[in-house]
């Protein structure tokens, strides 16, 4: 299946990668629109884009040192960005020791659209329901939950609780109605179709030039970076047989330490 990248999506991945410059440096709006035309999205696409996440308080306009017209990240999508990287690299297994985290929240009637934000953004998160306004996921997750919800003004109307799953039912069988994990596990196979082949391919053959590396780690960065919100990464013991959550993290991992230096030197030419 043929992967789809959004130009915001990819301008996201994009500062994620390479974008957190020294002392918060803009990134030149020349080179946001050359990087992004090698990966297939023309100018255009590009600006609105910029301009989204201008809206959006992600991107700040700057000038560079050299006067040039340019968008350095704000704080809040500086934090977003430092956030994601304890999920995108993570590379320690989960242990159910570690507990959980639960999400409670009550939001009157006359806010109900707050009501439809704190349960979207609890979903991409990688909480899972329990309960009609329970939520849960893994405990490792609530600095970053609590950081979310503070910035999005939702805080008051949730409360949050840690601790460990005592029954009735056994946690394998309760985390298989929390969570939706045959969709999950669809998501890792069609990460693992487009980009295994591609870590094959420059494992084995010559050493990619900058630019060959940087068209191959961007799309991959940009599809696994959605991964590790929609799979909460659970406990071995807690997921069907044959999971092919850890084999596409082996995968993405290996892509970033063959291509993402080397692609850089691409985005610094």
């Amino acid at each position: 299946m043929a992967e789809q990248h959004t130009p915001r999506s990819l301008i996201v991945s994009l500062y994620g990668a390479y974008g957190r410059l020294p002392d918060g440096a803009p990134f030149p709006v020349a080179e946001l629109i050359r990087l992004l035309a090698v990966l297939g999205v023309d100018a255009p696409s590009a600006r609105s884009s910029v301009s989204r996440l201008k809206r959006r308080g992600l991107l700040l306009p700057r000038r560079t040192a050299e006067g040039a017209a340019g968008y350095a990240l704000s704080e809040d999508a500086r934090m977003l960005l430092d956030d994601g990287d304890r999920r995108i690299y993570a590379r320690t297994e989960p242990a159910l020791a570690d507990g959980w985290v639960l999400a409670v929240f009550s939001v009157p009637e006359a806010e109900r659209h707050k009501r439809h934000l704190l349960r979207s953004r609890l979903a991409r998160l990688g909480f899972g329901t329990a309960a009609p306004g329970v939520w849960i996921a893994p405990a490792r997750l609530f600095e970053e939950t609590r950081h979310t919800l503070e910035r999005l003004e939702l805080s008051s109307y949730v409360d949050l609780f840690r601790g460990e799953h005592l029954g009735f039912a056994a946690t394998a069988e309760a985390v298989s109605r929390w969570w939706d994990l045959p969709s999950i596990a669809k998501l890792h196979e069609e990460f693992l179709d487009v980009h295994e082949p591609v870590l094959r391919a420059w494992s084995a053959g010559r050493r990619p030039t900058p630019e060959e590396a940087y068209r191959a780690y961007l799309p991959a960065l940009d599809s696994w970076r959605r991964l590790p919100y929609a799979d909460p990464v659970l406990p071995l013991e807690l997921l069907p047989e044959n999971w092919p959550g850890a084999r596409s993290a082996e995968v993405f991992l290996a892509l970033h330490e063959l291509l993402h230096a080397r692609g850089g030197e691409f985005v610094r030419a």
